[in-house]
């Protein structure tokens, strides 16, 4: 005997008070600020998103002008938003600025919609509103980022002319000048990350002498000492250069080359006489009298020469000398120390 499949279940049914109750849970638990007001513009719902945002409770917002929100330059768009609900239009999203209760303002993005009673008509307006604070910051930030990339490439350009002009004018021949060539804008674009990790903002003066010296091997050689130093872009661009013209020597002629002798780079901070502070930055590298006799002369007027004792402090403010002592090269820079850091 066949069996009857169970009847099916009748499909639930929601009364109007039962879906009213799920429309006020859904908006009282929105992250977005919803907001209802009548045609003259009075506050009439406030959600809890609303009250984080804006700062009043639903006790002070509701039974006053939507108005209190509006930046003073900004009153006119209300009267041209009611008046577009009053036609039934729904007003797509915008960005705009509101007003807290404190008088600081935010960033919002509002969509505003008609709300039509059981016979039809328009009698408010439902108005929600997102924080949009942060993604504006993130816009201001992209823009910032762009023009500090744009002027720097611009310099980087111009750098890279000059070096490609006064390499090609002391090269031996294109195989010197090639190689010379490559190093160098290899060394510009080892500064040029440290920008990009920190996004434009600078780079400590320890991590640049690594991140230069690096390539040439023979760290045991290598002392470096001084306080904590964070450099702006402009001295990260050019320390960056003094460090690989005077790496690039050493790897050719000294301790870095034959891997005998020492070099320590020191820095520290002393008032000047005007109290202001200078940075005052020491290269000295000490060969093994062994190979003494092979360090390169100072006097001779390479590239290298001219952006350590020239570029490089003519572009901080500074003062730098270069010397050559027997067996012993220093390389001295002083500048003023604002010149060349972050502001605290």
């Amino acid at each position: 005997m066949p069996i009857d499949p169970p009847a099916a279940s009748p499909a639930p049914t929601s009364s109007p008070e039962h879906t009213e109750f799920l429309l006020a849970a859904i908006v009282d638990s929105s992250f977005d600020a919803i907001v209802s007001k009548d045609l003259n513009s009075v506050i009439r719902t406030w959600n809890a998103a609303a009250e984080r945002m804006f700062g009043y409770t639903a006790e002070e917002a509701v039974g006053r002008s939507v108005t209190m929100l509006i930046p003073a330059n900004l009153q006119s768009d209300e009267v041209d938003i009611i008046n577009r609900i009053k036609r039934g239009e729904r007003v797509e999203s915008f960005e705009t600025l509101r007003v807290r209760k404190d008088g600081s303002t935010i960033d919002v993005s509002l969509t505003i919609s008609p709300i039509r009673n059981a016979q039809g008509t328009i009698i408010g307006a439902s108005k929600i509103a997102r924080d949009i604070t942060q993604a504006k910051e993130a816009e201001r930030r992209i823009r910032l980022l762009l023009r500090e990339v744009n002027h720097r490439v611009k310099n980087q350009f111009a750098v890279i002319l000059s070096i490609i002009r006064e390499t090609s004018n002391r090269a031996a021949g294109p195989e010197e000048f090639h190689g010379q060539l490559r190093d160098r804008i290899m060394a510009l674009s080892r500064s040029h990350d440290l920008l990009v990790n920190s996004d434009w903002s600078g780079a400590s003066l320890l991590e640049l002498i690594h991140h230069h010296l690096g390539v040439f091997g023979h760290e045991q050689r290598v002392t470096i000492s001084g306080p904590l130093v964070t450099l702006n872009s402009n001295a990260v661009q050019h320390l960056g250069m003094a460090m690989h013209e005077l790496g690039t020597n050493s790897a050719k002629y000294g301790v870095l080359a034959h891997g005998r002798g020492e070099i320590s780079i020191a820095w520290r901070i002393e008032k000047a006489a005007d109290d202001n502070r200078i940075l005052d930055l020491v290269w000295r590298e000490e060969l093994e009298e062994i190979v003494a006799d092979r360090l390169e002369n100072p006097s001779r007027r390479g590239f290298g020469s001219v952006v350590v004792e020239r570029v490089v402090p003519l572009a901080l403010d500074g003062v730098a000398s270069r010397e050559r002592q027997g067996n012993l090269v220093t390389w001295s820079l002083r500048a003023p120390f604002e010149a060349m850091t972050q502001p605290d």
